[in-house]
């Protein structure tokens, strides 16, 4: 379905009668982070609220809102709208769209690009920087190597891997923040904002919802990025859910997101074994290879575009240097969840989130 016949029968369904009922659903239906009742664990629930979805950047993207007045909902969906546009900005997977343009012709010489483009990978290189190459936009073909080799049902050589690293590498990269511009060493350099695209799509849409003036909304991409504003249900936040890493049907525990960001990295269900080993999906981009140290990294920060970047180079750097890193930056929080030592019960490492605004499961956990 192409991107202006959804929106045109989103817009559709926004009109007359079915709006109505758009505006009056009810119940829980906010996603499937959304916590539901329980009284296990005195865990906060969620009450009525007002859904919009649309699909991009192979995922669900959603806007949930308190009920209110209907004009809130032809605002939420100008602001998915705005997640296609964004796509088509940053996919690599579309020739056409200003990613794959960059990433084709800087080998030639500087280019320029839409000021939002560059924001976002300036963006990257910064965080790159920051937590020294545990999150790196410069890793696609290693990622290419790998997801090549899964399909081959192998993995790579060394020296395949290292001929991948040979073209990674943030330092390989100019970019002049004068002229937005940037000019790449090698052909074989690329940018990938696969793990970062979605929750700037995220900010820039949820900018949008403020501009109008909405200020009580949750906004997710995926299972795995998450911006919230405002309360819900007379809690002081919106109530999401946490899963159980190892058994991905169960909650963990409930976190309450206020004017913050949520997104959380993990191999529990995409992976693949080779010779009776296991291996994640997630790369170390500085040695080519998958990592293991933890089951699952959440990271809360104050925009979605840092959330999703710190939560794959948490789970690449490991818990130590996760940990320093939210002792220097106090604004993150994580939650850093390893496999258990024995049995089933687990034990997650938290830092830098108030005790008020997390609930867990403690018949989950080892005591």
């Amino acid at each position: 379905m192409s991107e202006k016949k959804s929106t045109s029968n989103r817009r559709d369904f926004l009109t007359g009668r079915v709006l109505k009922q758009a505006a009056e659903r009810v119940g829980n239906d906010i996603a499937d982070y959304l916590n539901d009742a329980t009284e296990d664990f005195a865990a906060p629930s969620g009450g009525s609220t007002i859904r919009l979805s649309t699909r991009a950047m192979a995922t669900e993207f959603a806007v949930v809102m308190n009920p209110g007045p209907s004009q809130q909902v032809m605002h939420a969906s100008d602001a998915l709208d705005l997640i296609h546009e964004l796509e088509h900005l940053m996919t690599v997977y579309k020739p056409t769209s200003e990613m794959s343009r960059v990433n084709a012709q800087a080998a030639n010489g500087a280019v320029s690009m839409d000021p939002r483009l560059f924001e976002i990978l300036d963006r990257s290189r910064e965080i790159c920087v920051d937590t020294k190459g545990g999150f790196d936009p410069s890793s696609g073909p290693l990622i290419a190597l790998w997801r090549e080799c899964r399909l081959q049902g192998r993995i790579p050589t060394e020296k395949e891997i290292s001929d991948c690293l040979s073209h990674t590498g943030i330092d390989q990269f100019e970019f002049d923040n004068l002229a937005h511009t940037i000019r790449y060493r090698s052909p074989q350099n690329e940018l990938n904002l696969g793990g970062i695209g979605k929750g700037y799509a995220l900010d820039q849409a949820g900018r949008f919802l403020l501009d109008q003036e909405l200020e009580d909304w949750l906004f997710y991409g995926g299972f795995s990025s998450i911006l919230a504003r405002g309360t819900h249900n007379q809690l002081p936040g919106w109530p999401i859910g946490i899963k159980n890493p190892l058994f991905t049907s169960q909650r963990l525990g409930t976190i309450l997101l206020k004017d913050c960001s949520m997104s959380t990295s993990g191999s529990s269900v995409q992976h693949f074994r080779h010779q009776g080993k296991r291996y994640g999906h997630i790369l170390d981009p500085r040695t080519g290879w998958p990592v293991s140290e933890l089951l699952s990294v959440t990271v809360i920060a104050p925009d979605a575009a840092l959330a999703d970047a710190l939560s794959t180079a948490f789970y690449v750097i490991g818990i130590e240097k996760a940990l320093e890193y939210c002792d220097n930056h106090t604004e993150i929080g994580t939650i850093l969840i390893p496999p258990p030592a024995h049995g089933r019960k687990l034990s997650p490492v938290i830092r830098g989130i108030p005790n008020e605004f997390l609930f867990l499961d403690r018949d989950q956990l080892l005591s």
